[in-house]
């Protein structure tokens, strides 16, 4: 039996759709303040009474989120997310639905990262605004997950027989159609055994659920054809590391807030506006969209990974880019936020991007001229004389400028600001003490 894409709008549609097409366990998903998805299972018998009072669960085993003593927690399902799980058996299928999380008294949980997102889209909703986003989420095919063994020495968009994942991005976007997903393009990336699939744009907070979903199905497919994905930043030293760009842009009444046709770079006042306030903030909030230790050995100059904080229209070693505009594509006006790594919390990273961005408008940032030289050609005089700065460059500059933040305070609020800055810095402090072999090769012969 085919299983159609579902546009659930209410609980009385879910189950309408789950008894029709006899699907067999609910998945209820929600994630932790890193961005972990984490799951369980309901019958169709239970999912009446779960959407009238949700499901209750113990809080304090997940990362981030209570202590002990106050350790009750419920997901309240969002109906307008079911869809049959595109990877499991269609003979009594299996469903998800996304999850916010709340607590008893039915109030928002402080440390629900979908619940951030939600939050900071009501504020551009108040001024008019909806928030589109378009993430490139790249990823690596390795044989395993003990070892980065690739599986091909493939380049930027080459083809088979270079190309030996064709058949598993092809896979990766019959399952992601099949659950409502629209997929743009998908090509071989630079490094060896590394992919990418983009994803077209959506609101912001669908787009949050979708790349939790388009996780999972690169995985899950990844895994039936015997191989491993993993989006961990910068698994294979000396080759490029997998990204996570984001396309952004704001609408106002059905009109792209970010063109200006008058303006010589097609830009409006708003538009300069929120990229100023991205560039201003993006050291502020890098921690979470750049949240692994892992992630700053991506984070360096060359390898295609951005780290100086400027904007430009083709030059890709800028932080943000904005696409040249082309005649009759006003409503493809955007802004391209290229640090992100695809291992970030998807909420989270769009909830800072966006208060970022409405921040610089709110306060009318100024934005400085696009700089179009190669910025990692340049010297430290050039730089300084440019007025460019850097991201920060370890995870521990980073999670200090996080915790030194009102700001980001402001948007992720205290709970889950200190959890995530408490978090970083833990996993710092057992990066720092480790001994790898580099220094054990480097020193043990000659000290």
């Amino acid at each position: 039996m085919e299983i159609p894409v579902f546009n659930c709008k209410n609980a009385d549609d879910v189950m309408k759709a789950v008894k029709d097409y006899d699907v067999s366990f609910i998945q209820y998903w929600f994630v932790d303040i890193l961005g972990t998805l984490k799951s369980f299972q309901i019958t169709p018998k239970e999912l009446e009474a779960s959407f009238e009072e949700g499901m209750g669960f113990d809080g304090s085993s997940i990362l981030g989120f209570c202590r002990i003593d106050e350790s009750d927690m419920v997901a309240m399902p969002d109906p307008t997310t079911f869809q049959i799980c595109s990877w499991r058996p269609s003979e009594r299928p299996v469903a998800r639905m996304f999850c916010d999380v709340v607590n008893p008294d039915g109030s928002p949980f402080a440390a629900d990262s979908r619940g951030v997102l939600k939050r900071v889209l009501a504020q551009a909703a108040e001024k008019g605004f909806t928030s589109y986003v378009g993430p490139e989420l790249e990823f690596f095919l390795f044989s395993d997950d003990q070892s980065t063994e690739i599986l091909d020495h493939g380049g930027y968009f080459d083809a088979p027989p270079l190309d030996l994942g064709n058949n598993i991005r092809r896979d990766i976007i019959f399952a992601l159609e099949a659950m409502g997903i629209n997929v743009e393009y998908s090509h071989h990336e630079v490094a060896p055994s590394q992919h990418e699939i983009d994803l077209r744009y959506d609101e912001a907070l669908k787009m949050a659920d979708i790349a939790m979903t388009y996780r999972v199905v690169v995985k899950e497919t990844a895994r039936k054809h015997g191989c491993y994905a993993t989006f961990m930043p910068k698994p294979i030293f000396g080759e490029n590391g997998s990204g996570m760009h984001v396309h952004q842009s704001l609408f106002k009444n059905g009109k792209n807030v970010f063109y200006d046709g008058a303006d010589e770079y097609n830009l409006s006042a708003e538009g300069k506006s929120y990229i100023a306030g991205i560039l201003k903030h993006a050291p502020e909030f890098v921690c979470v969209t750049n949240q692994w230790v892992n992630s700053y050995k991506r984070l360096v100059p060359g390898y295609e990974a951005p780290v100086y904080i400027a904007w430009a229209r083709r030059n890709r070693s800028a932080l943000v880019r904005v696409p040249m505009y082309k005649p009759g594509k006003e409503m493809a006006t955007r802004m391209e936020l290229r640090c992100p790594d695809p291992a970030a919390n998807p909420y989270l990273a769009w909830a800072v991007q966006l208060a970022a961005g409405l921040k610089g408008i709110e306060e009318s940032y100024n934005l400085a001229a696009p700089v179009e030289e190669d910025i990692f050609e340049m010297n430290e005089r050039q730089l300084k004389r440019n007025k460019i700065k850097a991201l920060p460059g370890s995870l521990y500059e980073a999670a200090m400028a996080l915790k030194k933040s009102k700001f980001m305070k402001e948007v992720l609020g205290d709970h889950l600001h200190n959890a995530l800055v408490e978090n970083k810095m833990a996993e710092w402090d057992a990066y720092r003490t480790q001994v790898t072999e580099f220094e054990i090769e480097r020193y043990l012969p000659v000290l």
